[in-house]
């Protein structure tokens, strides 16, 4: 498998201390619950609440796909601790591209009667979107490629790298 960059380190640490400013105006004078979507989005929301001037609090939900699912039924494996009844609730995504997984989550999350939800996500992905996704707050917008490196994975591997990467073999 090849490596060839995509973003750089630096440009994602601008983009995400640009990403920390706009939410930290967004939510002046609250506190919102972050949620975090586990594996790959853990770098993003640790690295974003580090830009975050505002109160919060962050919880971690971790999903999974039926195997052979194209549908986006998931099965969530780690719920949240924390009650995000009339609370601001922003998911923080690593990467948001057909919106089928991310669909039903956010299906899941509204069932939960939040205040607001909105989406954080590092990269986005439209041109494979099937469920329109409404996203908040963005990093960058991508081509459809295969993409690794700052949380984001293939097959557990490449997790670690600090710039994002698109991978070819």
């Amino acid at each position: 498998m090849k490596e060839k960059l995509l973003i750089s380190r630096e440009d994602i640490n601008k983009k995400i201390e640009e990403l920390g400013r706009r939410i930290s105006e967004d939510y002046l004078g609250k506190e919102p619950i972050l949620v975090c979507i586990l594996k790959g989005a853990v770098y993003f929301a640790i690295d974003l609440t580090r830009h975050l001037t505002i109160p919060f609090v962050i919880d971690f939900m971790s999903i999974s796909k039926y195997s052979g699912s194209s549908s986006g039924i998931v099965r969530i494996t780690k719920d949240l601790d924390v009650d995000i009844y009339e609370k601001d609730v922003i998911v923080i995504e690593d990467i948001v591209d057909t919106g089928l997984t991310l669909g039903y989550l956010l299906r899941n999350l509204r069932a939960r009667s939040p205040s607001s939800l909105k989406v954080c996500t590092l990269l986005d992905c439209p041109s494979r979107r099937i469920v329109d996704i409404p996203v908040e707050y963005r990093g960058f917008e991508i081509p459809d490629v295969f993409v690794v490196g700052y949380g984001l994975d293939y097959r557990e591997r490449y997790r670690n790298l600090l710039d994002i990467v698109v991978l070819e073999e």
